[in-house]
């Protein structure tokens, strides 16, 4: 292996040499010359000889101001990004196709166009007549909105250069091109120049750039994983095409918290914003019947309340069913485990179907309870009372763990005319008159003292 090169500089001038000598012939100093190891050392040729600049450094206690941010006036989307759109930012919506991404951001240009924003619309995917039409339909058609319809990132880019605008929608990401590179539009390579170029655009011009990104069979977004961590937001639109609510998750948020949502519904006029998510959830909700159970969860920083439903069926196959829509399949199993090996409730040869209502998807351990509470009403036949809620971590030992902001969960369901609530002993709840609370220790005792077995 060759060794590596050094470098002479001169300390008065900072001229390099390729060898000592006792003046420097850039600036005639005497004796200023000075051996320096090379920059890197690393493999193949490094970094070499050649210094960058230095980075100004500052502390920590440094004080900035906050970042600026634009309202849309839409109060959920704005919820989601943090409190509005900050200038410079790079965000990726994701969502399964005809999910409403395209409305979603047609109807969020034409609010931030209406609000004195400068905002360009580039579709990809559509001709501009398309996306006119669908304005029309959204009664969008006199917003201030600038439409182009392009794939070609240079092209794209030269015109954004040009008019400087606040907000830029490029629907999508998977349909541009870089001519610097060889491959199809999609593939990984052209999603992650553009990308890069697209966000090394907004940094520089001050320009918030939305980028749409298509997603695979299993939900994440396709393309390199490498493009979310490039951009500042990462947000998901999920939902069931049966259902009309649409929720628009934050994965990631560099300029407010992550797994806060926005809920939207699907109408004729487009999409409508959804002000109080858990009363629309249980609105559907009729008499108390068995399997169902009410959970109050915490999305983001949002309490909001879903209804589980659960159905058991004696099987006929060698491996009864599990179905599950809106939970985690393996924490579903994990708490079927632990019923039946610590509190000797056995489901073998029945099948079971879990279900969230309203579309709604569930990732919190704090919803164990619930389940636990569905199965069990639905194998027992006995409804939970109309007025109660239930939330709680279940431990491989069938001990009930407490979980976060259980005051704040249960002040949104006194405020859904919920009076009873169900949840582990040692949590903490303070000045909460009228609320009736049931304390379980571990998943035994809340069996018999629910259900009367254990």
């Amino acid at each position: 292996m060759a060794k590596p090169t050094t470098a002479f500089t001169c300390t008065a001038c900072g001229a390099t040499h390729r060898k000592w000598a006792g003046k420097c012939d850039a600036c005639g100093a005497w004796n200023s010359i000075i051996e320096e190891a090379p920059l890197s050392q690393g493999p193949g040729r490094g970094l070499g000889t050649l210094k960058g600049k230095a980075v100004p450094l500052s502390g920590l206690a440094t004080q900035e101001a906050p970042p600026p941010r634009a309202m849309s006036g839409i109060a959920e989307l704005d919820r989601v990004l943090g409190g509005g759109l900050v200038p410079g930012s790079a965000i990726l919506v994701g969502g399964d196709p005809g999910i409403g991404k395209s409305t979603l951001l047609l109807q969020a240009a034409a609010a931030f166009a209406n609000s004195g924003q400068q905002a360009i619309y580039i579709s990809g995917e559509e001709a501009s007549a398309q996306v006119r039409m669908r304005a029309q339909r959204l009664g969008l058609g006199d917003a201030p909105v600038r439409l182009g319809a392009e794939t070609a990132l240079r092209d794209i880019l030269t015109t954004l250069d040009a008019e400087r605008p606040d907000v830029a929608i490029i629907d999508s990401i998977q349909t541009l091109w870089s001519d610097q590179i060889e491959a199809a539009p999609g593939s990984v390579s052209q999603v992650r120049a553009t990308a890069h170029e697209l966000v090394t655009f907004a940094k520089r011009r001050g320009t918030a750039v939305i980028l749409v990104g298509h997603v695979t069979k299993e939900g994440q977004i396709a393309g390199p994983r490498v493009v979310e961590h490039m951009v500042d937001t990462v947000l998901y639109f999920e939902g069931e095409r049966g259902h009309q609510f649409r929720i628009l998750r934050a994965h990631k948020n560099r300029f407010g918290p992550a797994d806060e949502i926005g809920v939207f519904e699907m109408t004729g006029g487009g999409l409508s914003e959804v002000a109080n998510p858990s009363a629309l959830f249980l609105s559907e909700r009729g008499e108390p019947s068995p399997g169902s159970a009410v959970f109050a969860g915490i999305e983001g920083t949002r309490p909001v309340l879903t209804e589980v439903q659960a159905l058991i069926a004696p099987s006929t196959l060698a491996s009864p069913r599990r179905t599950v829509v809106g939970l985690d399949s393996g924490r579903v199993s994990t708490i079927l485990a632990v019923l039946e090996a610590r509190c000797a409730i056995p489901f073998a040869g029945l099948d079971v179907f879990l279900n969230v209502a309203g579309g709604m998807r569930v990732n919190e351990p704090a919803a164990d309870l619930a389940i636990a509470a569905a199965l069990l009403s639905a194998r027992e036949d006995s409804a939970l009372p109309a007025d109660c809620v239930l939330f709680g971590e279940i431990s491989l030992s069938g001990a009930l763990r407490p979980v976060a902001q259980a005051e704040n969960r249960l002040k949104e369901a006194q405020k859904l005319g919920f009076s009873r609530a169900i949840l582990p002993t040692a949590t903490k709840v303070e000045g909460l008159a009228g609320m009736r609370i049931n304390r379980a220790p571990d998943l035994t005792s809340f069996v018999g003292e629910t259900f009367g077995a254990g």
